[in-house]
C-alpha cells in the first residue's frame, strides 16, 4: 500500500522524569520515576497517523546505538514504512530529556544527533515516497534547509502540506509560506512566528490573520484547554476542548497533527479532521509519555 502520509522530520528517544515541580537553575531536586519511551516530533506524528487511519512513511535519521534501533523498530512495529529512516554512523540518535510536574506541565531539552544530519539530499533520494503521497507532514526538529526543500517539493508535486511549526523561536523564512496548506502553531509557537500575544481565541485569530497575511493557506493555532481555532480566507471556527483529566502533556500537539493529518487522507472534510486530532489529542493527555500515549482510531469516541 502506497504511503498517504508521509513525514519529514525527527526521531527522539524521550528520557522522561516526574517530579513534584521543575527544577530552579542550580537545583537538585528528587523525583518520583523514570521511564523511557520512543519520541521526537516526527516519529510521534508518524505513530499517530498510523494509529489514527492513515498508511505512513517515515523520512528521517537515527544515530548508530541502541536508542537508534529502538526507534526503528517502535515505528515498524506500528506499520509505518521505514525504508527511509537511515542510520548515520558515528553520531548518537536524537534524545529528549524531560522533566513533567504534578501539574503535567513539561521542560524539555533536546540533543539533535542523527536529526541534525538530515539534509534535502536525504530526503530527495526518497522522492518517490512524496509522489505517492496524498499528505506532507513538517516540523522544526530537522535543519531548516531540509524543511524548506521538502515543503517547496511537496507544493510541487501538488500534495497537501502540513507544517507543525515546533519548536518555533522566531519568524519563518517569508518563501516558506506560499508553500504551506496548514500551517499548525500552539500559542506559544504563534507568538514566536508572529512576535503578537496570543492568550485567547481574539488574540490566536489576530495571530493567525498575520500568518494567512504572510501567505499560509490555512491555520490552525492549538489552544490545550481552550480547543483550536481554525482561520482560513474565508473566516474561522472555534473548536471546543474535550474535557479531561491531564496527567502528561507530552506529544498531545503531535497526536493532533497527526490525527488531522490522518484524516484528511482518509478522504474527511477539513473540520471532520480537526475533530479527530482533538479527539485524539484529548486522549493522550489522560497518559504517560509521547507515543505511548497516543491513541488508537477504535479507542475514540464517535
Amino acid at each position: 500500500m502506497h504511503a498517504k502520509v508521509v513525514v519529514v522530520g525527527s526521531l527522539n528517544m524521550d528520557l522522561v522524569a516526574r517530579a513534584e515541580r521543575l527544577p530552579r537553575g542550580g537545583e537538585t531536586l528528587a523525583g518520583d520515576s523514570f521511564f523511557t519511551a520512543p519520541g521526537g516530533k516526527g516519529a510521534n506524528q508518524a505513530v499517530a497517523a498510523a494509529r489514527l487511519g492513515a498508511s505512513v512513511a517515515m523520512i528521517g535519521n537515527v544515530g548508530d546505538d541502541a536508542y537508534g534501533q529502538q526507534l526503528r523498530q517502535a515505528l515498524q512495529d506500528e506499520g509505518v514504512d521505514c525504508q527511509a529512516v537511515a542510520i548515520c554512523e558515528g553520531v548518537s540518535s536524537g534524545v529528549a530529556l524531560i522533566v513533567v510536574d504534578a501539574a503535567s506541565q513539561n521542560a524539555i531539552v533536546i540533543i539533535a544527533g542523527g536529526n541534525g544530519q538530515l539534509t534535502a539530499e536525504s530526503v530527495e533520494r526518497f522522492d518517490a515516497l512524496l509522489q505517492q503521497a496524498e499528505v506532507v507532514v513538517c516540523q522544526l526538529e530537522v535543519p531548516p534547509a531540509t524543511v524548506a526543500w521538502t515543503l517547496a517539493r511537496g507544493r510541487e508535486l501538488g500534495k497537501t502540506v502540513i507544517l507543525n511549526p515546533a519548536p518555533a523561536s522566531g519568524q519563518l523564512p517569508t518563501d516558506w509560506f506560499a508553500h504551506i496548506d496548514y500551517l499548525i502553531p500552539n500559542e506559544s509557537e504563534a507568538e514566536a512566528l508572529t512576535g503578537l500575544p496570543v492568550t485567547d481565541l481574539d488574540s490566536a485569530r489576530r495571530a493567525a490573520e498575520r500568518l494567512l497575511e504572510w501567505g499560509a493557506g490555512k491555520v490552525i493555532v492549538t489552544l490545550g484547554a481552550q480547543g483550536a481555532l481554525f482561520v482560513s480566507a474565508a473566516g474561522d471556527r472555534h473548536f471546543p476542548a474535550n474535557r479531561v483529566n491531564a496527567v502528561d502533556t507530552t506529544a498531545a500537539g503531535d497526536t493532533f497533527v497527526g490525527g488531522f493529518a490522518a484524516g484528511l487522507a482518509c478522504g474527511l472534510e477539513e473540520g471532520e479532521a480537526i475533530v479527530r486530532g482533538q479527539r485524539a489529542a484529548a486522549l493522550s493527555v489522560t497518559r504517560v509519555g509521547a507515543q505511548p500515549s497516543i491513541p488508537h482510531l477504535a479507542e475514540l469516541a464517535p
